[in-house]
């Protein structure tokens, strides 16, 4: 028999028995279908995270205090004020890896403008902190290393900030009071939305580190220190400079621990898709067990559909096929099943994962490799599950085989 003969005989019996064959593909297209979804749903949730992290700088290098000891009692992170911006001003001379550095000093206050006021973060950063932050000015500009160095009280506006002080409003060249100081406003940023931790990265405002550090703080604390790589290649040379400095700046011994704690870009990525991918494996999983489920069921059909054509196979025996031609048709068949219920069952799952995809809110990612994948793993589950009832059909005895009932 040639080819093409087998595969009209396959599709005939497949065919003639519609409900029994789809009943027989469902647990190849549930399996698939949930894999598919899953994977996609995963991989656009990654994207997303690492999108929301790429917003927070580029080769962004994060310096943040130690932890604080009292008799035994750790104060937890960033509770040991050990910054300063002698810091920052050593890392600018001797991490050449560096690119850009900021040092910023947090307080919070709240701001008056007219008859509106908003209680907000303020921080006190240098001009190069929009070029590390990834942050754009919409309207006016950012302050200059003049205002750096005489402490102007000049102000930069987070888009929530414009909002609720001066909604339909453009409020570069008014003013604005920040606790009891007053700020004049010289640029608003472009809007960036939330973070990846679901902080609003526009509720915030801008001024001069020096200003900040002696005007509204103690004149000596740097809460954080934000810098970033020259490339992202050696993203990991310059966390490598910076803690070498500040190890020879706070007169840390080898035998001690740092003071201070560091973070680079890639460390955040990693530790934020961890959970989703160890998440996306484990129900992939599941969901794959629903896979060998449905190649059970395509062989426990065959084993049916053995039986029931056992005269049929007699007589082709009789007439002259020979015992790999009926190996070959049954396993042809249980190839076609799986192949066609894994093809349904892409279509399915990239239709569950579009459809989840926008209600949640997460933009679905299709690997093409998956979907090859997927199609070749469904032909070998049908040549797996159908090689036994296949074989069991060639060996049968063509005169008992005509003769059964």
């Amino acid at each position: 028999m040639r080819f093409r003969q087998f595969v009209i005989v396959a599709f005939r019996s497949i065919t003639r028995n519609r409900m029994r064959s789809l009943l027989t593909m469902l647990g190849i297209i549930i399996g698939l279908a949930s894999v598919i979804a899953l994977v996609a749903l995963g991989k656009g949730s990654q994207a997303d995270i690492k999108d929301k992290i790429s917003s927070l700088g580029t080769n962004l290098i994060m310096v943040k205090p130690g932890s604080t000891m009292s008799h035994g009692v750790k104060g937890g992170a960033g509770s040991r004020s050990c910054l300063s911006m002698d810091d920052v001003v050593a890392i600018s001379n001797f991490a050449p890896n560096v690119g850009h550095v900021s040092p910023v000093i947090r307080v919070s206050g709240q701001v008056i403008a007219g008859s509106e006021n908003w209680s907000t973060t303020i921080e006190g950063v240098d001009v190069s902190y929009p070029i590390i932050r990834n942050y754009e000015v919409a309207l006016g500009s950012f302050f200059t290393s003049r205002d750096i160095k005489v402490k102007a009280k000049v102000a930069v506006l987070g888009q929530t900030v414009v909002d609720e002080l001066f909604y339909g409003q453009n409020p570069v060249g008014m003013r604005i009071r920040i606790g009891a100081i007053p700020f004049d406003v010289v640029g608003v940023l472009s809007e960036k939305g939330q973070s990846a931790m679901g902080n609003d990265q526009d509720d915030i405002i801008f001024v001069p580190s020096t200003t900040a550090l002696y005007r509204m703080s103690d004149g000596e604390t740097v809460h954080d220190i934000m810098a970033s790589a020259v490339s992202e290649s050696s993203l990991d040379l310059a966390q490598s400079e910076i803690e070498n400095v500040l190890r020879k700046t706070h007169r840390i011994s080898s035998d001690d621990e740092d003071d201070f704690e560091i973070r680079n870009q890639t460390e955040i990525v990693s530790m934020a898709t961890q959970v989703t991918s160890t998440l996306t494996i484990l129900l992939s999983t599941v969901a794959g067990v629903s896979l060998l489920v449905g190649g059970i069921g395509v062989m426990n059909i065959m084993l049916v559909s053995v039986t029931e054509r056992t005269r049929e196979i007699g007589i082709l025996l009789a007439i002259g096929a020979r015992s790999s031609d009926i190996l070959t048709q049954f396993l042809l068949e249980a190839v076609i099943l799986s192949l066609s219920g894994g093809i349904i069952g892409i279509l399915t799952g990239l239709g569950i994962a579009i459809g989840l995809g926008s209600t949640l809110g997460i933009h679905a990612v299709f690997d093409p490799f998956m979907m090859f994948a997927s199609v070749v793993f469904t032909v070998i589950i049908g040549v797996f599950f159908g090689y036994y009832p296949a074989q069991k059909a060639s060996r049968l005895n063509p005169i008992d085989a005509m003769r059964y009932d």
